[in-house]
């Protein structure tokens, strides 16, 4: 029988290779659609330095296109523990936009580039204890930062509407935004079959069809570049060592960005999980590691150049939930794209001559489809009231604070600057709220053993205790037990057993509702949640692990497996049932 939970939508896995036509012109459509703000933000952070449009403004585009280019390709690519394996367009960031241009006018290019390379070190500090996180970090938190994403970029669209030369038609603007949103919608919801996937190449051909009717496609600029250029390796600003005052008032802003920005990554690497696999899967936290990774092996090498730091773009997985393409190959022709671009001034004038209503009313699409997205990650565990009050309070905290509605007089420049994005003041209330969640469910106990059937007495003896401790009845008691049998056998029959045994941490907290466990081990293979959504299905598995698997699923009311490069973590809820 069929999975009733697969995604029919999905027209190509992560693993799979459409056809190389597809394939170049999907590449194609993500880099126009993303090309403009890998340019403007070092256009926007050195003209607002007041450095204005100098070699280094060109060196500085150059270097980001670049940049973007070979991460984007590294993400799918995925070298080693660096990379997630899936489609994750690499970019500019705005988030860096206010302490760059700080950085710029307090300290120039040099010292820029020195805070953004020492800045970036944190990242991978971040990435390689991924795990430390995962209490803070939970799929309600990523789903808030995801749909706050939306509420950032879109006052910048809804600006973009109204992007017309002075002497233009008043209807030029209205009318291309809505023939670019009126095609695009209509080949999304009534095409059937390849015509789904150009949808968005159609719709905004439409749009600048109809924008250059009525005269506000511009194709000056497209004219004046040239067709073959590299900007002079002189405009390289170096770095500074100094490490004066203004470098070390800045550098925690830097960091602090830095780890904001890594929060917006690991909701990036996560959703583009969700949409790239016809049938769900648990989350690869190996992959939001090497997503994470790659994120800061580009401000690594931002710093290095003396550009604006990068960051993941979450158009990649609306554009893939849109076309149905998650195929990690498009990812590698969208880095040659932007590895091309940087060496075509015409071709990237010709991309940014798209009319601002044409590009405004096709990321409204694309930013809609992610925002609802948002939603699902963010109930994907379940909604509790707690959960619930969380993602609501943070939502519109940050949406008060995008909108400048919360104390904004009184923040000062700095911290108005800061906070003046949604997506960072709503995510920082979602992680401070969820420590205080977790600091207030009581004090876990916890021990460490080896994980071996011969030390199974040994856990029921400390679970027996952790039982009695909350008050549950013997049957409760014998129940957690139990769950926590099963739970240690299915990670012995996932782990190879050479080497001999390794160690188990088991982690345990109970109250009058229900007790949360944590088994932490060694890494192994496979996931125990994709296997339990197996058990009973004829697969190449042992009856015991079949068998152990059912019990699991019959004795836990959820089991979650998050899987980091060290560590399998299985984190099991067990309800105290009335007797």
């Amino acid at each position: 029988m069929a999975d009733t939970n697969e995604r029919q939508s999905v027209r190509f896995e992560a693993n799979e290779e459409p056809p190389k036509p597809l394939t170049a012109g999907l590449a194609l459509q993500y880099a126009v659609l993303t090309i403009a703000g890998i340019v403007l933000t070092p256009a926007v952070v050195i003209r607002g330095a007041g450095l204005g449009d100098g070699g280094y403004l060109t060196w500085a585009v150059f270097a980001a296109l670049l940049i973007s280019g070979a991460t984007t390709v590294i993400q799918a690519v995925r070298f080693g523990r660096i990379g997630s394996g899936y489609i994750l367009l690499m970019g500019t960031s705005g988030a860096f936009i206010a302490v760059c241009v700080t950085a710029l006018a307090d300290g120039g290019p040099a010292m820029l580039a020195t805070l953004v390379v020492i800045s970036s070190l944190f990242q991978f500090l971040l990435g390689w204890r991924l795990a430390w996180l995962r209490r803070i970090i939970t799929p309600a938190v990523a789903g808030t930062v995801i749909m706050l994403i939306t509420v950032t970029v879109t006052p910048i669209i809804f600006d973009m509407l109204t992007q017309t030369p002075p002497d233009a038609d008043p209807v030029a603007g209205p009318l291309s935004a809505f023939a670019t949103l009126a095609i695009t919608l209509g080949f999304v919801l009534r095409g059937q079959g390849h015509f789904r996937l150009w949808a968005p190449v159609i719709g905004i051909a439409g749009g600048s069809a109809v924008a250059w009717w009525y005269g506000i496609f511009d194709f000056g600029a497209v004219g004046d570049a040239a067709w073959i250029g590299i900007p002079s390796l002189s405009a390289w600003p170096s770095w500074d060592l100094s490490f004066g005052p203004a470098f070390w008032a800045l550098l925690p802003a830097f960091i602090f960005v830095t780890l904001v920005g890594a929060i917006e990554t690991i909701g990036d690497s996560v959703a583009i999980q969700r949409v790239s696999w016809r049938k769900p899967r648990a989350v690869d936290y190996r992959a939001v590691q090497g997503a994470v990774n790659a994120d800061g092996l580009g401000n690594l090498l931002s710093g290095i150049a003396g550009t604006v730091p990068n960051t993941t773009y979450s158009s990649s997985t609306a554009v893939a939930e849109l076309t149905g393409v998650g195929a990690r190959v498009v990812g590698i022709y969208i880095g040659a794209f932007f590895l091309a671009f940087a060496f075509l001034p015409k071709v990237t004038a010709l991309l940014l001559a798209i009319p601002g209503p044409v590009a405004a009313a096709y990321l409204l699409a694309l930013l809609s489809m992610l925002f609802v997205l948002g939603m699902k990650i963010a109930v994907q565990d379940g909604l509790d009231y707690r959960k619930g009050a969380i993602v609501g309070i943070s939502f519109w905290v940050g949406v008060g604070f995008q909108n400048q509605a919360i104390f904004a007089e009184r923040l000062g420049d700095w911290w108005g600057a800061l906070l003046g994005n949604g997506m960072t003041a709503g995510g920082l209330t979602a992680v401070v709220l969820s420590m205080l969640l977790d600091l207030s469910r009581g004090r876990r106990a916890r021990m460490e053993t080896r994980m071996d059937v011969k030390e199974l007495p040994v856990i029921n003896e400390f679970l027996a205790m952790v039982a009695s401790r909350a008050r549950w009845s013997e049957a409760g008691a014998h129940r957690l037990c139990a769950a926590a049998e099963e739970t240690v056998l299915s990670l012995m029959d996932h782990h190879d057993s050479e080497g001999g045994p390794r160690r188990l941490l088991v982690i345990a907290r109970a109250d009058r509702e229900a007790a949360d466990l944590e088994f932490i081990a060694a890494s192994g293979e496979g996931n125990l949640e994709d296997r339990m959504a197996l058990a009973g299905e004829p697969i190449e598995a042992s009856p015991e692990r079949d068998v152990s698997l059912r019990l699991l699923r019959h004795f836990a009311s959820t089991v979650h497996h998050q899987q980091y490069h060290d560590a399998d973590i299985v984190t099991i809820r067990v309800e105290r049932r009335s007797e």
